[in-house]
């Protein structure tokens, strides 16, 4: 099919009840006869809720599926999230079209900072701070390495101390 010719909505039946300012901006069927709807706000995928473009931890598309992994919180902190990964969704596109390119730019746009701190004696932390849409500053997330004792007193402590440490080197390189 011709990207000329497509709909820009995809059918009333099948179309996400989107916010007030919340505007499609492509979308694809599914082999379950479902649509994937890509939006300003997130990631609408068959049968579930939207995810918001910061919630989305990986999108990886195989030429055929678009797979994506999204952070659940396991924890609110001073100033931050401790985020766990989601099991990954798959979802096979019958015509893709631009989905798979929006959803990786609009995740990569959601993330201002990311870097990651090994922790002495294994493990460790990615400290992320994303752009949430139609919110003002950054959302701060901590996502552990697999076995990394993130419940340790220490762990917190040292994991407090990255965060207010990105926090101030985030505010002292933004523009006045």
């Amino acid at each position: 099919m011709f990207d000329f010719l497509r709909r820009t909505k995809p059918p009333v039946a099948l179309r996400p009840t989107l916010e007030r300012d919340e505007r499609i901006l492509t979308w694809a069927s599914t082999s379950t006869e479902g649509v994937v709807v890509v939006t300003n706000r997130g990631l609408w995928l068959p049968g579930l809720h939207r995810l918001g473009w910061h919630e989305i931890i990986k999108a990886v598309w195989s030429g055929r599926e678009l797979t994506v992994i999204a952070g659940r919180v396991a924890e609110e902190r001073d100033g931050y999230t401790v985020v766990v990964d989601e099991p990954a969704i798959s979802t096979l596109l019958l015509a893709p079209g631009h989905v798979p390119h929006q959803v990786q730019v609009r995740v990569m746009k959601s993330v201002a900072i990311t870097t990651h701190h090994p922790l002495a004696g294994g493990g460790g932390a990615r400290v992320v701070a994303r752009r949430v849409s139609g919110v003002d500053g950054l959302r701060w997330t901590v996502r552990y390495d697999p076995g990394t004792p993130f419940d340790d007193a220490e762990v917190r402590a040292w994991t407090d101390e990255l965060v207010a440490h990105a926090r101030r080197d985030a505010e002292a390189a933004a523009p006045r």
